[in-house]
């Protein structure tokens, strides 16, 4: 699966090629335009939610939050990180992942079985960071495990570094 947010705007052309071959595309807000959805699209299947800059008409049709299953694993999605995990608990509602974005900065973590993914902005450059994307490798749950993140693995691929 690939991971990308803050795009601002902006679909870089690197985006396509690291995306190449992905299952479904998930968008963790600050979208910025309506291409950039639809320039994922031609790739593969997309989840997006909408960040806190995405204020035009075709961002309202865009929830805040959604939760997307893929291979048996629930992924929790939203933008801003913080404000989701004051509202929810995600190891105690059996989710294997949450992809947030919002901060710019890429990280993977892992904390009560949840693998929290950020995959950095993939739009013009800002705070000193690198520009960067993620890939998520989801297996199938096997037997009907709830939540094991264990075998889910996250790579960060920077697409432009800061120079």
């Amino acid at each position: 699966m690939g991971v990308i947010s803050d795009t601002h705007g902006l679909f870089d052309s690197r985006v396509e090629e690291v995306f190449a071959g992905v299952h479904h595309i998930v968008h963790a807000g600050d979208i910025g335009s309506l291409a950039v959805l639809d320039s994922l699209a031609a790739i593969a299947p997309v989840t997006a939610v909408r960040g806190n800059v995405d204020h035009e008409a075709w961002a309202w049709q865009l929830p805040e939050e959604e939760t997307v299953e893929l291979n048996g694993r629930r992924l929790l999605v939203a933008h801003i990180k913080e404000q989701l995990l004051r509202r929810r608990d995600p190891a105690r509602e059996g989710f294997s992942a949450v992809v947030t974005g919002h901060s710019h900065s890429p990280a993977i973590d892992r904390r009560d079985g949840v693998l929290y993914l950020n995959p950095g902005s993939a739009g013009r450059r800002r705070f000193h960071l690198p520009r960067a994307v993620a890939l998520l490798t989801i297996p199938s749950a096997a037997g009907g495990e709830s939540g094991a993140a264990a075998r889910l693995e996250a790579e960060i691929v920077v697409i432009e570094a800061f120079v």
